[in-house]
């Protein structure tokens, strides 16, 4: 069989050492505006919308000539965002909050989607029943993944020492591969990644989601620059018109969109578990957009309260030392969002699509 790690082999990282842009950017009368924007991961369901939006035209038809890179890991994509290296990127939301809070320049224009499914990811037959399973036991775990700085904060809410538990350094491209080859426990991820890599192969996973203790995250945000918002608005609401016609195009046109994804990345599409992979990563992406937020306000918009404690959380156990709460109100905007909704049909069809994949995370 094709683990994860056969599936996406010769995907390269992004590079972080790329030479920053600069800000300044011509206008859209002048023609189509060329920008760099970078995925938080490597190709998968959370960020199969960039594909679409740039394949589709979403973005050509909002001006817009945008060339997707793929990520690392939100915490480099954020870095990599607010050091002007790329114009535009998606990174986990308290991610983002994160790099706030140690006073990077970042901010957010759109939410993507609405559960960022964190969790610890288990076999099903795993003795691991519950968090305080996981004491004297491996746990697997990337540094640079988005969920990654929360794990003091879960074993707080879910009762577990985390000091006896035996954290197992993994590079991100083989974590799940691990897993499956029983070389660690349990593993610290997402769940959109991580059962889309192993159930096309027969392998059964679980998850104990963070959300479960308590722990409310919003899932990937657009992000860019404070200093771009500010001196070229237009272009940002370029942006993110783009990406929501695109997120929605996801939720009504799912086939398509998966043959789009498939078509822009082949290392994908030539393996014999690749269309499943999409299909399931799109479909609990889609499945966290079906939340209040998108029905009352349209794709994109973020709950002013819920990101106030999202903030709070964050700066109070995972920005470490010397951090400071940001100030929400400006690390958020919904100024572009809100534009791009949902018919009463298309949320039925969208809602009745997604229902089939309820039962990985319930």
């Amino acid at each position: 069989m094709v683990s994860r790690r056969d599936v996406l082999k010769g995907m390269s990282a992004t590079s972080l050492g790329a030479v920053g842009l600069p800000l300044a950017t011509p206008a859209l009368s002048q023609g189509a505006t060329k920008v760099t924007f970078t995925t938080s991961w490597i190709p998968e369901g959370p960020n199969l919308f960039a594909y679409v939006a740039r394949d589709k035209g979403f973005w050509k038809k909002a001006g817009l000539d945008v060339s997707v890179a793929r990520g690392s890991g939100s915490g480099a994509a954020a870095q990599a965002v607010s050091a002007g290296t790329f114009d535009f990127g998606m990174a986990a939301t308290p991610t983002v909050i994160v790099q706030a809070a140690k006073k990077l320049p970042i901010t957010c224009i759109g939410q993507i989607n609405y559960d960022a499914l964190m969790g610890i990811g288990l076999l099903a037959g795993s003795p691991i029943k519950n968090p305080r399973d996981l004491e004297g036991k491996k746990l697997g775990a990337s540094v640079t993944s988005g969920e990654y700085p929360f794990l003091p904060l879960y074993a707080e809410k879910a009762g577990f020492d985390l000091a006896k538990v035996q954290m197992v350094q993994l590079d991100g491209k083989v974590r799940e591969r691990s897993l499956m080859e029983k070389q660690v426990d349990a593993a610290s991820a997402f769940a959109t990644s991580t059962i889309p890599s192993l159930a096309p192969l027969g392998t059964d996973v679980r998850f104990m989601l963070f959300r479960d203790a308590g722990i409310e995250f919003y899932g990937q945000s657009l992000t860019t620059q404070p200093q771009r918002l500010e001196k070229d608005p237009n272009l940002c609401a370029a942006l993110v018109e783009g990406a929501m016609e695109a997120i929605r195009f996801t939720m009504t046109n799912f086939d398509e969109a998966i043959d789009i994804f498939l078509k822009a990345n082949n290392e994908v599409a030539m393996s014999s578990t690749g269309k499943e992979y999409a299909r399931i990563g799109l479909g609990l992406t889609n499945l966290t957009n079906l939340v209040p937020e998108v029905k009352e306000h349209g794709f994109g918009y973020a709950d002013p309260k819920k990101v106030a404690t999202m903030a709070d959380l964050v700066v109070k156990y995972a920005a470490g030392d010397g951090a400071t709460r940001p100030d929400v109100e400006t690390l958020f905007t919904n100024k572009f969002v809100g534009k791009t909704t949902l018919k009463n049909d298309e949320l039925a069809a969208a809602e009745k699509n997604a229902a089939a994949f309820r039962k990985y995370v319930s």
